[in-house]
């Protein structure tokens, strides 16, 4: 089925499928979903805040592209005509060239990435490019607890993954994103358990592999994803400004490893984040340093149960 572009709506072929987010998770199923062939577009933020960089495609918005895992996501831009967000300030570079927001993209530039075997990622935090591209299926998977503007009536399928969502109401289907038996369960009434606020078991740790900036301010990594550490080893230091972070020798509050193991997470250098936000992840399982560079056993199970009701949406099979 075709298009016309003159609409600056791109062709079809297969499914046209929109992920809303592009985090650890989000990457997952976009993975999932392009390797069964469907044509799939990601929308993020203008400065996301990934932890697990090296399997997010949500890194493409600073690098220009990310790959995981064999599969490349790349940065759309937004037309050159476009205004600049300067209410958004995070990170060293506060307004780098690709941020740029706007109601309009490029179709064929859209048209062009997905030729090419790619994912094209697109700024678009509102999700205002869903009216324009009008894709088949949209999935939130921004993972935010709660829902930031998805609603029902944005295609003719729209999954929601994880607490925020209610089948039937805002989305058509929900799929469960809380480890337990539960997981990756599709709902086709109601809606995911609610969020505890606190990580999955690994290996007996919950709470204490996460780590929570003890101040607000910019990062500089003195540790990297992959590295082995020991309880309290430095990791990281937080500068409180954009001129201290400057200043090797500028006053800084240290982030200390909370657990032994692997850095599984760590937060974009030079990135400004506020007390209390998420910023690194560790692993208490040394042997398992291949996991800080593959999709998690969670992500592919939740992106299974997409790709599960994506293919009865294909084939006609009413499953809600």
């Amino acid at each position: 089925m075709s298009m016309n572009q003159s609409n600056n709506q791109i062709i079809k072929k297969n499914l046209l499928i929109i992920c809303r987010g592009a985090g650890d998770l989000a990457t997952g199923i976009i993975h999932r979903l392009h390797r069964a062939g469907h044509r799939v577009i990601a929308l993020e933020t203008d400065y996301p805040a990934a932890i697990r960089r090296q399997v997010s495609f949500c890194e493409a918005v600073y690098d220009g592209s990310a790959v995981v895992e064999g599969v490349t996501a790349r940065l759309v831009p937004a037309l050159a005509d476009a205004e600049t967000d300067t209410e958004t300030y995070s990170g060293i570079n506060d307004t780098p060239a690709a941020h740029i927001v706007s109601e309009k993209w490029d179709s064929s530039a859209i048209e062009a990435v997905l030729e090419a075997g790619e994912v094209p990622l697109l700024i678009d935090q509102k999700g205002e490019s869903i009216a324009l591209l009008k894709p088949d299926v949209v999935v939130d998977a921004i993972i935010a607890k709660k829902n930031l503007g998805t609603t029902i009536d944005m295609a003719p399928l729209v999954i929601g993954v994880g607490p925020g969502f209610t089948a039937g109401q805002d989305v058509h289907l929900v799929i469960e994103s809380m480890r337990g038996h539960n997981l990756a369960r599709i709902i086709t009434d109601g809606m995911a358990q609610p969020n505890t606020g606190v990580p999955g078991n690994i290996a007996g740790f919950t709470s204490e592999r996460v780590i929570h900036a003890p101040a607000a301010g910019y990062i500089h990594d003195v540790r990297k994803i992959g590295d082995i550490v020991q309880k309290g080893d430095e990791i990281a230091r937080i500068y409180p400004d954009k001129e201290s972070y400057d200043n090797a020798l500028s006053e800084y509050v240290p982030v200390n490893a909370t657990i032994t193991g692997i850095i599984r997470g760590l937060i974009r250098e030079g990135y400004y984040f506020r007390k209390g936000f998420k910023i690194a992840d560790i692993d208490p399982r040394e042997s398992e340093i291949t996991n800080c560079f593959t999709i998690s056993d969670k992500a592919r199970s939740i992106a299974g149960s997409v790709l599960e009701a994506v293919s009865a949406f294909e084939h006609g099979v009413k499953i809600y």
